[in-house]
This record gives C-alpha cells, structure tokens and sequence, in this order.
C-alpha cells in the first residue's frame, strides 16, 4: 500500500529539523504498533541523512555491536574499538553529529529500560552536555504510550522536559479509510466500508494486508482476515503477551469480556470470580487498551460507567478469536467465518455507532459529544452533540437499517435530558448504512 495521509506530521517533523541544523532537538513519538510511526519517519525524511535503529531486548553488548556496525555503515564513520556500552555509543554518534547532521531514528524506545535502567541518565547527562554545540536531532518512537509518558514527563525521570515536540499517532480518519478503500476498489459499497472499518479501525498495517492481497469487498475481508496464517488470527496475542508477561492470561480473560459485552467491572468480577480492579486500571492507564465511558452530564465520582476496548482490531480478535481456540488451533477457519456471519449484523450495529462517532467529532461543529444512558440501562441515547456558545443540541440514533429508527422515540427520550440543557433548541437524527 502506498503511503497515505499524514501531511501535517510530516511538516511538522521537517520544520523542528532544518538544514542547516541550528541547534540539537528532541522529539517524541509515540503510538501503538502497527499505526505507522515508522513508515511516517522514514517517508518524512526520505532523502535526507537517516540512522534508524530498532531497540530489541537483548542484552546491552549485542545491541550495542549491533548498532555500532549499523552507525558505521550507514554513516560511514569508523568508531574506536569495540563499543559494549549505551553510553559510549550514544557518544560517538553525537561527536559523528558535529562532523555531518544527521536524524537518529530509536525506535521502540521504552524498551531501553530493559536492557539497561542507567541508560535514560547516561542519554540525559550527553544530551544536556551537547545539545548546542553538536546538534543532533533524536527522535525517540515508542510504542507503550504510559511508559513514554513516564520516560519523558515523569517528575523525576533524568529525560523529564528534554523533548522539542511530542507526536502522537492514531488511526487514520474516516476520511482516510474511504479514500484509501476507493482507490482499490472504486465501486465499493458501504458494506464493504463498514467491514474494512470494523477490522481494522483505521489502523495503516491491517488496511494494508486487506487491500494489497485484494480482499476488496466485504466477504473477501472476511475470508482473508479468518485464514490460515492470518496476521489477524496472530496478532492480537503475538503483540500483547510479551506486554502483559506472565498475567497475559488474566489480562486475556477481562479484554474477552469486555468485548462481549460485559463492560462494568462488577459484571466481570461476578464471571472472574475476583477482584479485578488492579488489572483493569493496568489496562487502562499502563496499556491503553481501555477506556471508561461515562455518559453526558455524569457526575464526578459517578461510577455510572462502562469500559470499552479502544482499538476495533482487539475487539474483533477477543470477541471472535481468542474466544475460539480449538477452531483456530484445528485450522476449522469456515466455522469461524460461520460463527462471525452468525453475530455479524448485531456487531456491526455496534460498530456502526462507533463509526457515526468517530465521524462526527471529525467533522466537528460542537462543544460536547457523547453517549447518555440512565443509570438502570433502559433508556440510552446513542449520540448527543451539543454547542454550548449557539445553545443547540443534537440527538442521534443509529441502526443499519435507518428505516427502523423511530425519530418520535428517540424524541421521547431526550426528553429525559432535556433539564440538563435549559433554554437549547434541540433537532433529531437518524443515521444508517447509507449514510456512511
């Protein structure tokens, strides 16, 4: 798949680098895997002078001469000796820095703690010695967004207040997904584009294993995601266990309900048969693969609340993956197809409301955006914008087929949050398929 979209990035990350350098910058990315950091960076900068190294976890001596014999050929320097140690190395390429500017890539960043706590200091010390005079540029791209956060933020972590500008990267939009769907398959239909969508959420990897191997249409998506050898069957635990460790199991079980449908904690204790708290907070705040939702108007400390898989991959592979083992572990790939076409107009009801809200705080327009329920679960309201300089509210509802939204229902609804609104013009919407 051809590079898509991140104009804005890509301007940005030239403009805190110009030629000639002016003085050292520090920047920060950061992303989940599979979001395209690094396919950004090396578009970003093609043409220009790029050392781009890959933080694995082994041990410092062969990351080192592994990256010591990178230096030197992409650079063509000749560094004294054997380098053993972080520290030495990050020294040499700041001195080869002052020689000839270059853009050091280090990628998977966090992962430095692994192969050495001291590390970040020894960067810290270099970098606060150098930056002026030696001029290096160092992007350091992570995919752990909390342990990033930390490396760079934490109040007493060595790197704390050292970054030039930080990026964050998502999904692509809405807009995006669409356009990338019609330039390979220019008669696709909504279907198709909901389907691309719930795979994949927008995320440049999983587009691109689709798209490039012509899965163009919706049950070609399917098949291709639901095979053997599948990246889709693979991923979702070939990424997260070597995060989670040796709990991946609890972490595993707790994803898998929440994306069926269990999406308070007391309805996955009552299941579990334990107090996950711990986990859950792991999830949300160390993982960021969660996040509470709490509808409008909730109080604070209201534990009205809901928990959601962020990422549409995850909730596609624990609801219908690693929820079946024994189907993928005996390859019977068409009677998961079967289970998945079974569910597959329920969920994508689901995910079609994702889609409407996701699309409309792209589109903007308003102040608030969000979803009300009452606290018994009867009565819940899909979508509500509202703007709070114009005093105008929004109420949607969303369903595949729009035909079957009761606009004098949804009215009679709203009517519940009305009081929290005082003096707002409200209008009413119903939103379907063909709206996409």
């Amino acid at each position: 798949m051809k590079f898509y979209d991140r104009k804005a990035e890509t301007e940005a990350l030239n403009g805190l680098s110009p030629e000639p350098f002016e003085q050292g910058r520090f920047v920060l990315m950061f992303g989940r895997r599979r979001f395209g950091k690094t396919a950004l960076l090396l578009q970003a900068f093609k043409g220009r002078r790029v050392l781009y190294l890959l933080v694995t976890r082994d041990s410092e001596a062969v990351l080192c001469e592994r990256f010591q014999k990178k230096a030197e050929d992409v650079l063509g320097v000749r560094f004294y000796g054997h380098i053993a140690h972080f520290r030495d190395l990050f020294d040499e390429l700041i001195k080869a820095s002052q020689e000839k500017p270059f853009i050091l890539i280090i990628d998977e960043f966090q992962d430095l703690s692994w192969v050495n706590p001291a590390i970040f200091s020894h960067i810290q010390n270099l970098w606060d010695e150098n930056m002026f005079k030696k001029r290096p540029y160092i992007i350091a791209c992570g995919s752990i967004y909390s342990l990033m956060i930390r490396i760079f933020s934490g109040q007493h972590e060595p790197l704390m207040g050292r970054t030039a500008a930080r990026f964050h990267i998502g999904p692509f939009d809405i807009s995006v997904i669409k356009q990338i769907l019609k330039d390979y398959n220019p008669k696709y239909t909504n279907e198709d584009l909901l389907c691309l969508y719930m795979l994949t959420g927008g995320v440049p990897y999983y587009i691109g294993l689709l798209l490039d191997s012509k899965a163009w249409t919706k049950t070609k998506m399917l098949r291709y995601a639901l095979s053997e050898n599948s990246k889709f069957i693979t991923d979702g635990k070939e990424l997260l266990v070597s995060e989670f460790g040796k709990n991946y199991g609890e972490y595993f079980s707790i994803l898998q309900l929440i994306a069926r449908g269990m999406t308070t904690q007391s309805e996955i204790d009552s299941v579990l048969g334990y107090n996950t708290g711990s986990y859950i907070a792991n999830l949300e705040t160390e993982y960021s693969l969660i996040r509470r939702n709490k509808p409008l108007f909730s109080k604070p400390g209201s534990r009205n609340s809901r928990w959601l898989i962020n990422d549409n991959y995850f909730r596609f592979y624990f609801r219908y993956i690693e929820r079946n083992p024994d189907l993928v572990e005996t390859k019977q790939f068409d009677k998961l197809y079967d289970i998945v076409m079974q569910d597959y107009t329920s969920y994508t009801g689901l995910v079609l409301e994702n889609y409407f809200r996701q699309k409309i705080a792209e589109e903007g327009g308003w102040t608030k955006l969000g979803r009300w329920w009452d606290r018994k679960g009867k009565n819940e309201i899909d979508i509500l914008t509202y703007d709070e300089l114009k005093h105008k509210a929004t109420v949607y509802e969303v369903k595949r087929q729009k035909k079957k939204i009761d606009l004098s229902e949804l009215k009679n609804k709203a009517e519940l949050i009305k009081a929290e609104l005082p003096g707002y013009t409200f209008s009413y919407k119903g939103l379907g398929l063909e709206d996409m």
